[in-house]
């Protein structure tokens, strides 16, 4: 009996001691099993040096020779969506070519803050038989914080433009204090991808409603650049992120670059429209794909009548000298996108017109008077029908007036309508405009 119960108990022993073995072992293999790689994440942008503020007045000057051609900013490619939100894949490749009537014809109006200015002033353009309102966003009047948004405004625009059956273009820019780059300036953010999510949550919530962006404003001069000296390859990376996270949230929303303003300075304020362009092709290496589905253009006609060409006035001191003066100053942007292949994406002019100042000098010398306003923006209207069918699309004049604009603004002096409540007294041009065949 003693010997079998020992046999028993060195068999209970020889168990134990074999699933103490077995657990040891798994123990070890654990142990030995490498961890699984972390994923790189992407760097946010480097904090840009902000250069002091700098004003910028287009009037005839020398022309200062191109420098070498800028190294591509460090290329943004985190989409991270906002807190909340589902991740949809991006877009691979970009949505099929957008392409409107051309032309197709809108005017700047202001519908910010003044609910009984603003509806009426949708009317305005509805009456006048146009088609679209360019409305400005400013970024720091939505987005307040990280996070936290205020739609009021711009619940009130969609439901304005949707009551007369109105397309929006809608632009962006102006960013909020706590995105940084250069505030109070109208300058880039510190991190794109800021930017990214406010599109996002932009484009998500109007989704259908609004049908055009415009991914910021005239970045070839500094002064909307954050003071720093104009970048073609900051932009680029900036817009890159843009339309992906729009076309993240609406597919079929029409993303537009920026309007160039037409300029012949080359300096730390500002580079000449056409140089920028040229370098912003290089800056997206030579293909616009992913980065915008139609170019944006600003076309003031300074002194010239709208049929005036670019080697005209470059021509004739009195037009100014030098080939930006002048509407048509448009056909040179086309021949750099042709000359990269975008033959089939159209320019927007998201800017046009004639002004009548007396008040402001860098505008005078360029004013025409009211009535000539009104024929030369019929006949700008007739001759981009007659000539740049089918690469033009969207043409929007300036401006529906802002109600708190006086004489001494020189935006005012721009206007085809006079400030007025609750009556607006419409100039000549508004008049014509409305007679003008579409």
């Amino acid at each position: 009996m003693k010997a079998n119960r020992k046999w028993r108990a060195s068999r209970r022993w020889a168990c134990h001691a074999i699933l103490l073995a077995l657990a040891l072992s798994l123990v070890l293999s654990a142990c030995a099993r490498p961890e699984p790689t972390p994923k790189p994440t992407a760097e946010p942008p480097a904090t840009a040096v902000v250069a002091p503020s700098a004003t910028n007045t287009d009037v005839p000057a020398s022309p200062v020779p191109p420098t070498a051609t800028e190294a591509p900013a460090a290329e943004q490619t985190a989409t991270v969506p906002p807190a909340g939100a589902t991740a949809t894949p991006l877009p691979n490749p970009a949505p099929a070519t957008v392409r409107l009537n051309s032309p197709e014809y809108g005017m700047q109006a202001f519908l910010w803050w003044r609910p009984e200015v603003a509806s009426r002033d949708v009317q305005l353009v509805k009456n006048a038989g146009f088609g679209w309102i360019k409305q400005g966003i400013g970024w720091r009047e939505v987005e307040l914080e990280k996070g936290q948004f205020n739609w009021t405004q711009l619940d009130d625009i969609a439901k304005w433009i949707g009551e007369q059956q109105l397309d929006l273009i809608a632009r962006l820019d102006h960013q909020p204090q706590w995105a940084g780059g250069g505030f109070p300036t109208n300058g880039p953010p510190t991190n794109y991808q800021d930017f990214g999510d406010f599109v996002y949550a932009l484009a998500s919530r109007y989704k259908g409603r609004f049908r055009a962006y415009e991914i910021w404003n005239e970045p070839n001069l500094a002064r909307e650049w954050g003071g720093q000296p104009p970048s073609p390859a900051q932009y680029a990376a900036l817009l890159k992120v843009a339309y992906a996270r729009i076309k993240q949230a609406d597919p079929n929303a029409i993303v537009v670059s920026a309007g160039l303003t037409p300029t012949g300075t080359y300096s730390a304020e500002a580079m000449p429209d056409d140089v920028y362009l040229e370098q912003l092709y290089q800056a997206m290496g030579g293909s616009s794909a992913g980065y915008f589905d139609a170019l944006g253009a600003h076309a003031p006609g300074y002194k010239a009548p709208p049929e005036t060409s670019p080697e005209q006035v470059a021509a004739d001191p009195a037009y100014g000298g030098q080939r930006f003066f002048c509407f048509r100053r448009v056909e040179d942007l086309r021949k750099i996108m042709v000359k990269y292949g975008d033959t089939n994406k159209q320019i927007y002019i998201l800017e046009m017109g004639w002004t009548s100042d007396p008040v402001n000098a860098a505008y005078a010398w360029h004013r025409v008077t009211e009535q000539e306003k009104a024929d030369y923006l019929v006949r700008a209207y007739q001759y981009a029908k007659q000539n740049w069918s089918p690469w033009i699309g969207l043409m929007s004049l300036i401006y529906i007036v802002d109600p708190g604009w006086t004489e001494q603004n020189e935006q005012y002096w721009w206007a085809i309508t006079d400030p007025g409540y609750p009556d607006v007294k419409p100039r000549p041009a508004y008049t014509a405009l409305q007679a003008m065949p579409k």
